[in-house]
């Protein structure tokens, strides 16, 4: 499996980190990170973690403004792109078409080749224009998987709400994590 992995300046990139460990621990996955400016911004204002341990996760970075490298073309086979977290300003840039960077060609290419785009949108509240243009972006094909809250499952911290989203983005590509603990019916 070759996924793409692209982290914007919305609040909650500590999520993206969760999402690599698991994208290294699931068999031969190959991972290619793209990250905005902002997304590196916001990493220094929310983790305590160099930004190295984020981008040693992957098996390929990419500078956003470099759109001259693989995962630009549709030629490249990819079996789709995941944005966690998903800025509105790249959530615009997406519904409009704007591939002003590699994060947005990238998820440009993923949708006109037909691959699965999955986006983690993350903003409070949701604005009408949020809103039309996740709605948008599900009409154009993407997955929207917003990381809310859950408590059917018993979560005692942050880190086990933030495995449940990263397990409910990876069933998208049907991975199983087992990190995330599945609701399992009345008792």
């Amino acid at each position: 499996m070759r996924i793409i992995v692209g982290v914007t300046g919305a609040s909650g990139v500590i999520m993206s980190y969760y999402l690599l460990k698991a994208l290294k621990d699931a068999p031969d996955c190959e991972i290619h990170l793209v990250t905005s400016k902002a997304a590196r911004l916001t990493w220094q204002y929310e983790t305590d973690k160099p930004f190295e341990e984020l981008s040693s996760l992957a098996d390929a970075v990419y500078e956003e403004d470099d759109l001259a490298v693989k995962i630009a073309s549709g030629s490249f086979v990819t079996d789709g792109m995941i944005i966690l977290p998903c800025s509105m300003k790249t959530l615009a840039g997406i519904v409009s078409g704007y591939a002003e960077n590699l994060l947005l060609r990238a998820v440009d290419v993923c949708l006109k080749e037909n691959r699965r785009v999955v986006l983690c949108p993350r903003e409070m509240p949701l604005g009408k224009i949020h809103l039309h243009n996740m709605k948008l972006a599900a009409q154009y094909g993407c997955t929207i998987v917003p990381p809310m809250l859950t408590f059917y499952n018993g979560p005692r911290t942050v880190e086990d709400q933030i495995h449940h989203v990263v397990g409910k983005v990876l069933l998208q590509f049907g991975i199983i994590y087992e990190r995330m603990k599945s609701w399992e019916g009345r008792r």
